[in-house]
Parts: structure tokens; sequence; C-alpha cells
């Protein structure tokens, strides 16, 4: 590779790695995260969470008086108040002074996650660790479509939770001498991989690591730069619900690129 084609690589790879800091970096994003309380039918006040919560025929059920300050699409909850949070989407939020209280469905449980500015994890925040960025790990590989989409259940980084995800075809390239093949997530046009590698748990987060891949050419190749591996919300706070990978897609190689484990070497 030329020197200028390889500055342009690094770059675009700068670019890139600053995107995902700065969406990091969200007052209320998966940093600000201080706390998750799975709600159940019975009434109870959440510590540190104003109101009183419960859930009922799907539906969360609030209670709350103006003192203390709980709004909802701009409005002030003063008596009851329900929700009902679709199944695995991102959560809707009630707002108490500069906190979200997002109210999230995962496998027909709820719970409200606290997303607070002042959080320790994001106001410490500065960089994700990577890998150094090399053209090395960019390969091709051969997508082939499933004749219809399949559903793919995997487990969680909470314990009794599944994820559901529609499964567009595999993908198959090959590392050195080892060939892989690799369930794709989503559809032709928008495909991401979840996988695990022989890094995972030893400087890469062990859960999974997820990678966007470009829509495959007319022949179905598609192109792998695994220096654009990303780690999901959970490898930077215990308050996410995370999937981790298909059991497809657990990679017999050591992938030596993209983002590691931010939580390697700090204190327990």
């Amino acid at each position: 590779m030329t020197t200028s084609i390889a500055s342009v690589f690094e770059t675009e790879w700068a670019h890139w790695h600053r995107a995902r800091v700065d969406r990091l970096r969200d007052p209320l994003g998966f940093l600000s995260l201080t706390a998750l309380h799975w709600l159940t039918d019975s009434p109870e006040r959440l510590p540190d969470v104003p109101g009183t919560w419960w859930v009922t025929d799907d539906k969360v059920f609030i209670t709350a008086q103006p003192a203390d300050r709980l709004e909802y699409e701009g409005l002030t909850i003063a008596g009851v108040q329900i929700v009902r949070p679709t199944e695995g989407a991102p959560g809707l939020l009630v707002r108490h002074e500069r906190r979200a209280l997002e109210v999230i469905r995962r496998t027909g449980r709820h719970a409200v996650r606290v997303h607070d500015p002042a959080a320790p994890a994001l106001l410490s925040f500065t960089d994700i660790p990577a890998y150094t960025p090399d053209p090395n790990w960019v390969v091709y590989g051969r997508f082939t479509p499933f004749d219809e989409a399949q559903t793919v259940t995997t487990g969680a980084v909470v314990e009794g939770l599944e994820h559901r995800h529609r499964a567009a075809g595999t993908i198959e390239f090959r590392i050195g001498e080892v060939t892989e093949r690799v369930v794709a997530f989503g559809d032709p046009g928008n495909l991401r991989v979840l996988f695990t590698d022989a890094t995972s748990g030893v400087t890469t987060y062990p859960a999974a690591r997820a990678l966007a891949v470009d829509p495959p050419e007319a022949d179905g190749t598609v192109r792998l730069d695994f220096n654009r591996a990303a780690n999901l919300p959970c490898a930077f706070t215990d308050f996410a619900t995370c999937p981790v990978a298909p059991a497809q897609n657990r990679l017999r190689v050591a992938i030596e690129a993209g983002e590691q484990d931010p939580q390697r070497g700090r204190p327990a």
C-alpha cells in the first residue's frame, strides 16, 4: 500500500473512531447509565427514583405528584401515567430534572434505566481503546443469502433475556489458512455481524463485537473491515441488555483489530 493510500485509510479510520467517541459522549447515552431497575406487578418505589412503578397487562404504571417533577411527553405526571414500551426497542423516556428514566421491555420483562449526565462513567470517559488500524485486516468474503429470512435467537448479557435477530444469510471468508463462516443479521442492504474470536475475554470484550458490512456486490462479494469491529453498549456499562454472539459466529482465529475491551485493566 502506497503512503498516500495508507494515509487515506488511517484518516478514514480516525474519522470513524472519533464519531464513535463523540456518540458515547452523549449526555444521556449509554455512559450516562447509573441503574437498571426491573419492575414487578407490585407497586414499589425505586431507589433514588420518584414515584411509584409497576406493571400490569404489559403496561407500565407510574404514579406521581407534581412535586416529584416527573414529566412524560412534555407534561408533568400528576396522578397515574401509563406507558407501553416496545419489545427490544429503545425505551420511552420519563424526564426527571436533568435525568432521563428510560422505560424498556426485554423478553417480556419491563425495567427502568436511569440516565444521568453527571454519571461518573461519562465524566471520566476519554477514549475507546483500539488496535492500531491495519489495512491487512480488511478482508473480502462471499455473502450467500437465505432463501427466506430466518430468525436467530441469542442470549444476552443479562441472564434470562433473549434477543431475536433477523438473519439474512451467511458470509464466508478466510483469515490466513482458516476459512470462517458467520451468519449476518439485518437485510442485504444493511448487514451486521455479531462475533467473538480468540481475543474475546483477553484483549476484547467477551460477549460480542459488532461489524457493519457494506451491501454485497452483484456476485456476493463483501468487504469486511475488522478495524471497525465495534463494542456493544454492554462493554461500557453494567446496565445494558446487549445480545451475545450466536454460536455460529464464534471465530477460531484471533481478530487483532478493532475496538478493545474498555474494562480491561480497570480495578474491579
